[in-house]
């Protein structure tokens, strides 16, 4: 069994749409307001753009996302 955190920021774009970005490697046990700058200063760089629509505009909410996955069988070995 494995188990993964991974912090996930959601933010609105400047079409209105909800976007995620995931970060596998983020510190555990962040505090809402560390997360908070992080998101702003994602914000503020302004280099996530795709045909016209800025991604990451304004910052929504942030979650840890813990995945655990139990192996049944693996025989990728062989």
């Amino acid at each position: 069994m494995t188990t993964t955190t991974e912090l996930q920021l959601t933010f609105k774009s400047s079409a209105g749409k909800k976007k995620s970005l995931n970060l596998p490697y983020a510190v555990k046990g962040l505090s809402a307001d560390v997360v908070r700058e992080a998101a702003a200063a994602i914000v503020g760089e302004g280099v996530f753009v795709k045909e016209g629509e800025v991604l990451y505009a304004e910052p929504l909410a942030a979650n840890y996302i813990e995945r655990t996955v139990t192996g049944v069988f693996d025989d990728s070995n062989h």
